[in-house]
């Protein structure tokens, strides 16, 4: 039996993993669409998302068998409460990610690279986080979990650079308004996505300690 429940646990591994990944494509995705309006590349961001979705559906699932079939001690108890937490945050990942491709629909794509590098480091960061959350929880890294939490600082002050500079763009070029609003958008949603990674992180943690933590490591 208890053979059974590893192997279900293992599953839950590999499919958060798997959610992850959709949960980064989607993002890069959604990002590329600021400077490109590739119909193809919008495509898979909404096909990605309906997949995270389909994701959380099935992990939740499985949650709920391993909770209903088997009687977790108190440490399996907190990974399987934590990763249905975990894959809500996922989803709103995926939504967001579909937000910010929304945002750059039918957008006249202008020619100049405002925050260009702020947003791919904005981006980056914030797969990695994303990416470092998931795998703390597979890896049962603690200490992962952590640096993910701090790594949040580092997104709010990009957030903050790209303000300020799209400030002082709109100033210069006041035609490329709409250009700056969509920016500041997809930033805004960059760093909604990282709390949700944060979010993630913090679950790791009390599913390893059972202890909730703040977010000011």
């Amino acid at each position: 039996m208890r053979i059974r429940f590893d192997e279900q646990l293992e599953l839950l591994n590999t499919m958060l993993i798997e959610m992850g990944a959709l949960c980064e494509e989607a993002i890069t995705c959604a990002v590329k669409l600021l400077k490109s309006d590739d119909p193809e590349m919008r495509a898979r961001v909404h096909e990605t998302e309906n997949a995270i979705n389909n994701s959380e559906r099935e992990i939740e699932n499985l949650c709920l068998k391993l909770l209903l079939q088997q009687q977790p001690v108190a440490r399996d108890l907190r990974k399987i409460s934590s990763a249905l937490k975990m894959i809500s945050d996922m989803e709103r990942i995926g939504d967001q990610a579909y937000d910010i491709a929304e945002i750059t629909a039918s957008k006249p794509k202008v020619g100049h690279n405002v925050c260009h590098d702020l947003i791919v480091k904005m981006t980056d960061t914030s797969i990695e986080m994303v990416t470092g959350s998931i795998d703390s929880f597979v890896r049962k890294d603690k200490e992962l979990a952590e640096q993910v939490i701090r790594q949040d600082d580092e997104v709010d002050a990009l957030f903050d650079q790209v303000r300020d500079e799209l400030i002082h763009a709109v100033a210069d070029d006041v035609k490329s308004g709409e250009y700056m609003v969509d920016v500041l958008m997809i930033a805004k949603y960059l760093e909604r996505i990282s709390d949700h990674a944060v979010n993630i992180a913090e679950w790791v943690v009390f599913s390893i300690t059972g202890m909730h933590i703040e977010a000011d490591i």
